[in-house]
């Protein structure tokens, strides 16, 4: 039961990590080599996509649509590709409904490697290639280098909040478990204990009963 229990909440705590890890904001710095919109087809990925615009082509259930994507090459000579989708009223809460502005941002913002403009991509989600499931970007801004030092306050406060109340619930959870749970424990324990010790004395007794009818030739 104690490895049960430890993979259960492993396993629980992996999940969280991961829905924070994908969720919460991160920043790249790079410089923007391009922008394109391309017919994108969604099958089992479509959950790492925005949801599908409004009169979107399904033809056998599989969804096609155009969307916006951002080339750019980080400071390390690595590209890195990221998706423009509006996230709109749902999940993640991010409220981003100007992907038509931010890919005009992009566009002004592009360059080359001989003259870099750096640039900080403010971003969720992944990149994992054998699925074609790329970060969405959500914010640009312009920085001095690749060499910036960008502190995520927001990610910091939002885990600070988040383990507060873990924290908080975890002690409370124990006040009630020591002052309800754990006392009425003992009592069935007691309970099943005294109906053990009686069923033992009441054996013994019948025991004893048995033996005083036995033949004394027999003994």
């Amino acid at each position: 039961m104690v490895y049960v229990k430890w993979a259960f909440w492993g396993t629980f705590w992996l999940l969280i990590a991961a829905i924070f890890h994908y969720t919460l904001p991160k920043r790249d710095i790079v410089y923007v080599t391009g922008v394109e919109i391309k017919m994108e087809q969604f099958g089992e990925n479509s959950l790492f996509w925005a949801a599908p615009d409004t009169g979107a082509n399904i033809s056998d259930g599989v969804v096609k649509r155009d969307v916006r994507f951002i080339d750019t090459v980080q400071a390390n000579g690595r590209v890195k590709v990221y998706r423009n989708e509006d996230t709109g009223w749902g999940w993640p809460p991010y409220f981003k409904l100007d992907s038509s502005n931010l890919q005009a941002e992009m566009r002004n913002l592009t360059s080359t490697a001989d003259n870099p403009n750096w640039v900080a991509i403010r971003y969720y989600g992944w990149r994992f290639i054998p699925w074609s499931i790329y970060p969405n970007a959500v914010s640009i801004k312009s920085v001095e280098g690749p060499d910036v030092r960008l502190i995520p306050w927001l990610n910091i406060t939002i885990l600070t909040v988040f383990f507060a109340l873990v924290w908080a619930i975890y002690v409370r959870w124990r006040r009630f478990r020591k002052a309800r749970i754990d006392p009425m424990l003992e009592e069935v324990g007691d309970s099943f204990e005294a109906a053990g010790d009686s069923i033992a004395e009441k054996r013994g007794r019948f025991s004893r009963w048995i033996d005083s009818w036995r033949d004394p030739a027999k003994k």
